[in-house]
């Protein structure tokens, strides 16, 4: 089985444990299986000087305990796909932002299709097809089914992906969609109307999300919800976006994506296509798009270093921070500290955030790299402070800075340090200084942290040359 996971959005109503660059899907929060509840060889602690002692903190256990007990939407979904089909083909299809973060959760050698730019869901679709079948030499006649990458699903889900895609394999119809049952009478979904009451039925109409009142007229109508989840032939979908977009391969299409229109799969495909084909999907499936629908998911109150009175109800407390939260006689409240912010609110006014979120003006403080992560911990006028940690065997780009020098403290673990040429081992303790101009780079021999402070007056992201390095 072919998957493409659609891997976007900025994750804004989830703050402040999501930011520009780091989307809700990369957020820790579900619990792994019991069976699967270690860690992974990027996590683990190669010698003593990385793993807790009796001197680390509540907090810091706590972090500890959720990067090995818990799971991202992402982690959960591709655990779960392949357990339900080791063979399959998984591809993310995702834009240059996520790139380091998927590596970081999922490995080197996950497929992905990189966006150069957004351009909404059919432009990235094409190029995804594209790159399976141009790239991973995928033949044209063979199916692909596209998904998003964040629903909370369980195991039939799977099964009902390889049920959509045997279909579009054995040409049921151009399209085959999962049509989701619906709960209640959502306004956050399109419907669509299928002609009969068949598992598998052809497609009548597609009606555009509604209020709650013409929602329930679909339902009665036999409505399914529309999830973004299909199928197709390889080749159908290559030629109708070379019709549409004019491209001749994947390298083609690449070179002058910028240059395409933005517009969704459904206005450029869907909405023009007789031959579609619904299948119906009764299991488990939902959207955990804000923090009321994210709790209700969870499977414990608090994930952190949080305490709750006797008197909470219905209260979760979800905490990054390495100091204690305490919360007492709170009803139907949803805390979130992490060092991008803190949030309270009432469950159900969170769902409400977004635009409060888009007026704070503040850099990002937190992001997932292919090595391991970073954490802003203080920013001034003319120095910024960030805890660096480094996963085992993993290492930064070799580069310089212009305008800034750093000094690196190294905190806990052992490594390698290449300035200008010249390589030093690294231990606890070490300190290294890097003027401005100056090659440098950092190789973890195991989980590695250290304190990274920048110096200069003008500090910018934008400020990084980036060389070969032969090791």
């Amino acid at each position: 089985m072919n998957i493409i996971l659609l891997s976007g959005g900025s994750g804004k109503r989830l703050w402040p444990l999501s930011n520009d660059i780091r989307s809700k899907q990369f957020i820790k929060i579900f619990k792994k299986p019991k069976d699967d509840w270690r860690r992974s060889p990027n996590e683990e602690y190669a010698d003593a000087s990385a793993a807790p002692d009796a001197n680390t903190t509540a907090g810091q256990k706590a972090a500890v305990s959720a990067e090995d007990a818990y799971e991202s939407m992402l982690q959960r979904v591709y655990r779960q796909i392949k357990a339900a089909d080791p063979e399959a083909t998984v591809t993310l299809a995702t834009g240059k932002s996520q790139v380091s973060a998927i590596h970081n959760q999922l490995g080197e050698g996950v497929g992905i299709s990189v966006e150069p730019c957004r351009r909404d869901t059919f432009p990235a679709i094409a190029l995804a097809t594209a790159y399976l079948h141009d790239v991973k030499g995928i033949p044209a006649e063979e199916a692909v089914v596209v998904c998003p990458v964040d629903p909370y699903v369980d195991e039939g889900y799977f099964a009902a992906l390889h049920q959509l895609w045997e279909l579009a394999q054995q040409g049921t119809a151009n399209l085959v969609l999962m049509g989701i049952h619906p709960t209640y009478p959502s306004e956050k979904y399109g419907y669509i109307i299928p002609k009969t009451k068949d598992t598998v039925a052809k497609v009548s109409t597609f009606k555009e999300k509604p209020d709650a009142a013409t929602a329930q007229q679909y339902i009665g109508q036999g409505g399914l919800w529309n999830g973004g989840v299909f199928a197709y032939k390889i080749s159908y979908v290559l030629e109708r976006a070379r019709q549409l977009l004019g491209f001749t391969d994947y390298a083609d299409l690449f070179s002058r994506y910028d240059t395409l229109t933005k517009i969704s799969f459904d206005y450029a495909v869907v909405e023009h296509e007789p031959d579609i084909a619904v299948m119906r999907f009764t299991g488990e499936w939902k959207d955990l798009g804000t923090w009321n629908t994210l709790t209700e998911a969870m499977e414990e109150n608090v994930l952190g270093d949080a305490r709750l009175n006797e008197t909470c109800r219905n209260v979760h407390v979800l905490n990054e921070l390495g100091i204690p939260i305490l919360a007492m006689g709170l009803q139907d409240v949803v805390i979130a500290a992490s060092s991008e912010g803190i949030l309270v609110a009432d469950k159900e006014q969170s769902s409400y955030i977004k635009p409060f979120v888009d007026a704070i003006d503040q850099q990002v403080m937190f992001a997932e790299k292919s090595w391991g992560q970073y954490q802003v911990l203080d920013a001034e006028e003319n120095s910024m402070t960030i805890k660096v940690t480094l996963n085992p065997g993993h290492r930064m780009n070799y580069h310089s800075h212009d305008k800034r020098d750093e000094v690196w403290t190294v905190v806990s673990g052992k490594g390698r340090t290449i300035v200008d040429g010249m390589e030093q081992p690294v231990q606890a303790g070490d300190v290294i200084t890097m003027a401005a101009g100056c090659k440098h780079t950092v190789i973890a021999d195991t989980k590695l942290q250290l304190i990274e402070v920048q110096l200069g007056n003008d500090i910018s992201v934008n400020d990084k040359h980036k060389y070969e390095l032969e090791i």
